[in-house]
């Protein structure tokens, strides 16, 4: 029990709540723990005590633990999307006062944020839904934060935040106040989009390079742990090394190897291409990463799929493939590069799209430069993100970005080759060739959807413009057809 009323106050305890709690403390900051279920905050208050005696004090009742906390007071809420929030607000909220700040720091539905805002305001509270990327590491060491919502409830934070965040050598903490609304919760739902698309690629070129190249676990743990002293690297690319390099405690070879080919998921990348498909922005990496997810669910399919295709006749193609192992490495490492801008591109135009439409006024640079440390998606490429969008804050599309589009001219020959190559081997790379086509209709002054608009016209009359001419036409083509026939 603390005798002086504490800092800041967070509710939740599952391993995500519990270690942003250590990590308060450990810079400084004494906090209140709550948890419904009283062993977890037993079990933090412990786990405070073996990690350098941290000012960590726990409470098994709501009421006493608001009591704790100074005013005007903050509390975090790490607890699961949806109806358990509005609950845990509903609990907290019977003991708040005027001026108290509820943040919210879970992976949550934006506009859920922004009803909750706009509910607790009627109490006098405010509200703040924050973004926490890094996984279990990341809210233990220094995470990546989105906090969004009311200025007011930032600055009341802003002290804490600054130091529990990542810190990058050069760039200062990673967090920065977002916007307004749902924005913090939105961008990072499209963080979470881009890491989709980034797993998706590295999943490919472990594929490729597996099944076409025959490279083994040992040759793969070699190779992507030299990616991660160049261009490529980042928390992914390390850990996917890291993978590659450990043995099954469970019998022989690697653990990679005996882990079930169906990927698992929370929600946020199918909610990144709803939003997507609901502004109209193309976002057909982050998309195919999503549809990879799916197929993986669809297991015992596939397994009966195999067997009807090699009684068929579909035998294993990839024996037909002689490759330079070399050669191979080297365009794989370039074509998951051209890839990756692509899926950052997708991302940074959609958060983009709806910030317009919201008018929250997000700064992409800056985005960029708070992902640098501690989430998931970190990497020395954003750097060069932050720099594109420094040049020009207006940039239609990284893409077109001097030094982006100098490095995918580079590029592409190598990401061309890598796609043909899977094609020819039965391989799916829908990420990498969803990218590559994504890269080729952005680039052309022209594409065959003049035809698409035709035919729109001719069976729907939805009128079309022209080229040559201002206005909106439509054409009687089935009657102009119709007498050409006769």
């Amino acid at each position: 029990m603390a005798v002086q009323p504490t800092r800041i106050g967070l509710a939740g305890l599952a391993v995500m709540g519990q270690n942003l709690a250590l990590n308060i403390a450990e810079k400084g900051f004494p906090i209140s723990v709550y948890n419904r279920t009283t062993s977890k905050v037993d079990e933090t208050v412990e786990r405070a005590k073996k990690e350098g005696n941290l000012p960590v004090y726990g409470f098994h009742d709501p009421e006493s633990f608001v009591n704790s906390i100074q005013k005007p007071r903050v509390i975090i809420m790490l607890v699961k999307a949806g109806a358990p929030v509005d609950q845990t607000i509903k609990t907290l909220s019977a003991y708040l006062e005027k001026g108290d700040c509820i943040v919210d720091g879970g992976n949550e539905w934006y506009e859920n944020t922004e009803r909750r805002e706009k509910a607790v305001a009627e109490n006098g509270f405010l509200y703040l839904g924050m973004g926490v990327s890094g996984g279990e590491e990341g809210a233990r060491n220094g995470p990546s934060l989105m906090p969004g919502g009311s200025f007011e409830a930032y600055k009341n934070i802003e002290d804490i935040l600054l130091k529990v965040a990542a810190q990058v050598r050069d760039s200062g903490p990673c967090v920065t106040y977002i916007g307004k609304g749902g924005s913090g919760n939105f961008v990072k739902m499209v963080h979470n989009g881009i890491e989709y698309g980034d797993m998706q690629l590295i999943a490919e070129a472990y594929d490729v390079l597996k099944s076409v190249g025959k490279l083994s676990n040992e040759e793969l743990h070699s190779v992507f742990t030299e990616w991660n002293k160049g261009e490529l690297e980042s928390f992914l690319i390390e850990i996917t090394a890291d993978i590659f390099g450990i043995k099954d405690d469970k019998g022989d070879g690697h653990l990679v190897d005996k882990v079930l080919d169906k990927t698992g998921m929370k929600g946020t990348g199918k909610w990144t291409v709803q939003q997507a498909a609901e502004l109209s922005v193309p976002s057909p990496t982050i998309e195919s990463s999503l549809d990879a997810r799916f197929l993986s669910g669809l297991k015992d399919e596939r397994v009966q799929a195999s067997k009807v295709f090699k009684e068929g006749g579909f035998g294993d193609i990839l024996t037909d493939q002689t490759v330079d192992k070399k050669q191979l490495i080297d365009d794989v490492r370039k074509a998951l590069y051209a890839s990756k801008i692509c899926s950052y591109a997708q991302g940074m135009n959609l958060i983009r799209a709806k910030s317009v439409e919201k008018g929250w006024g997000l700064k992409l640079g800056e985005l960029a430069r708070i992902w640098k440390g501690g989430c998931i998606i970190r990497a020395i490429f954003l750097d060069r993100i932050k720099q594109a969008y420094d040049r020009n804050a207006e940039l239609a599309n990284l893409l077109v970005d001097p030094e982006f589009a100098k490095e995918i001219i580079e590029r592409q020959s190598a990401w061309r080759r890598v796609v043909c190559l899977s094609i020819n081997s039965g391989i799916s790379t829908p990420g990498m060739s969803a990218s590559l086509a994504y890269f080729d209709s952005y680039r052309r002054e022209r594409l065959p959807a003049n035809l698409v608009q035709a035919q729109r016209d001719y069976f729907g009359a939805h009128t079309y413009e022209r080229t040559d001419v201002e206005g909106s036409f439509h054409t009687e083509w089935f009657k102009i057809a119709r007498q050409s026939k006769m």
